[in-house]
């Protein structure tokens, strides 16, 4: 009987489900705001502070039950993989500093670039890695320690090259044959990957040019600002080899593991530190990712309580209710899968929930499958990309001291690309795969 009841709360529609979202938003976003500085309120009090509205306002019953809940929502195998990833990224991170290869990679990069092309030229490399690795989260690690190296000897801000690189591991996610979200998308919508490979490129191309515009403006002056230096070749294997392995397809985790063997490894035989240091190294950098780890588990448990409580439901139900046009079909499958991203900050969980319900109103309405599944496919990696309690902008600032807020001021590329998603509903583009059957 209890687990009966418990699932009916779980599929009834609830608005008040939103609110820990709206305390969140509230005690961090906007708190910050008027304090006219975004380290004023520590993310992880606002957490706190929303997870506690969450666990007091569910419907699940006595206050131990309700407890338990959140923590299956923290411990879900999802969050557990990302604290994983994160645990082993601090480690990398921090042997590879120590070691030198960052400081090595920095030289060679800014070697290659002149000065006026560094935030570019990063841009597009991330983007080149993220659509062949399938995984923004992965080309992160990669490139945002050695970002925030360039924007330190460059003189360019850090959260600025931070922001550069999570929008290049963005174009990727969102476009890769092998990323979770294209998967997901093609498949609930019923179309081929390179179908929905052609919708989609076409409007999120003229998004990565202009942001590749943008970025030029902005480095402009820059050149001058720096010396460079002498390159050790030797430094840089342990990031080549980074790249090389993750482009080729190998596992997140198993990436980083080689890239701490081969840095520690490449330390030793280059005298950088010994193996006491090198043990020091990994524990600095694992300890440094406690605030990413803390704010992941308690979004996990807040979000899982917002869905538990219907929250996400009475999201279906008010954007599906007046829905009498392709047009408007097409705009409540973008905020379908907007407010899913956003009450679960994953966009491949995002996917898996509205897909159907998208599949189904793309139906009714006779919406191209190509560009349902694009759509959906795209409003998902806007919303990921820009949420500051994703796990996109949490590991970059992670891995370069630097707040959330801060990064989300220049993440041109996810907000062009949401611009230019809703233009193409708006003006029913791309024409081709918009007529109404």
């Amino acid at each position: 009987m209890e687990n009966h009841k418990q699932k009916k709360i779980e599929h009834t529609p609830n608005a008040w489900a939103l609110l820990p979202l709206g305390v969140f938003l509230l005690s961090y976003l906007v708190v910050s705001c008027l304090a006219g500085d975004f380290y004023k309120m520590p993310i992880t009090v606002a957490f706190v502070i929303a997870s506690i509205v969450a666990v007091a306002i569910s419907k699940g019953g006595p206050l131990n039950h309700r407890i338990e809940q959140f923590c299956r929502g923290a411990a879900n195998s999802n969050i557990m993989l990302m604290v994983v990833i994160f645990i082993l990224a601090g480690a990398f991170a921090q042997t590879a500093k120590e070691m030198g290869a960052v400081d090595a990679t920095v030289n060679l990069t800014m070697a290659c670039l002149p000065g006026n092309l560094l935030a570019a030229g990063i841009f597009v490399a991330a983007c080149f890695i993220s659509l062949a690795v399938g995984t923004s989260v992965g080309t992160i690690v990669a490139l945002a320690p050695v970002a925030v190296g360039i924007a330190d000897k460059a003189g360019i801000e850090d959260a600025l090259m931070l922001g550069v690189v999570v929008g290049g591991a963005m174009f990727g996610d969102n476009l890769s044959f092998i990323s979770d979200t294209t998967i997901v998308a093609t498949r609930t919508q019923g179309c081929e990957l390179s179908d929905k490979f052609k919708v989609n490129f076409r409007i999120a191309l003229p998004a990565a040019l202009c942001t590749i515009l943008l970025y030029v403006m902005t480095g402009l002056g820059v050149q001058e600002s720096y010396a460079s230096e002498s390159i050790e070749w030797m430094k840089v294997i342990p990031y080549l080899v980074v790249l090389v392995t993750a482009i080729a397809g190998m596992n997140v985790m198993l990436v980083l593991v080689v890239g701490i063997v081969l840095s520690g490894a490449t330390g030793l035989g280059t005298g950088a530190f010994d193996i006491w240091a090198w043990t020091a190294a990994m524990g600095n950098g694992i300890t440094g990712m406690g605030e990413l780890i803390i704010v992941t588990l308690l979004a996990g448990g807040m979000l899982e309580m917002i869905r538990f409580n219907g929250g996400i439901e009475w999201i279906i139900n008010r954007l599906t209710a007046r829905v009498n046009s392709p047009r408007r079909a097409e705009a409540s499958i973008a905020g379908l899968v907007c407010f899913a991203n956003l009450c679960t900050a994953n966009n491949t969980i995002a996917l898996i929930m509205s897909g159907p319900i998208a599949k189904d109103i793309a139906t009714r309405f006779h919406i191209d499958p190509r560009r349902s599944a694009s759509l959906l496919d795209i409003f998902s990696c806007f919303v990921q990309g820009i949420i500051p309690y994703g796990a996109q902008i949490l590991m970059a600032a992670g891995l370069g001291a630097t707040s959330p807020i801060a990064i989300m001021q220049y993440l041109y590329y996810p907000y062009l690309l949401g611009l230019a998603a809703v233009l193409a509903i708006l003006f029913r583009y791309p024409k081709k795969y918009s007529l109404v059957a």
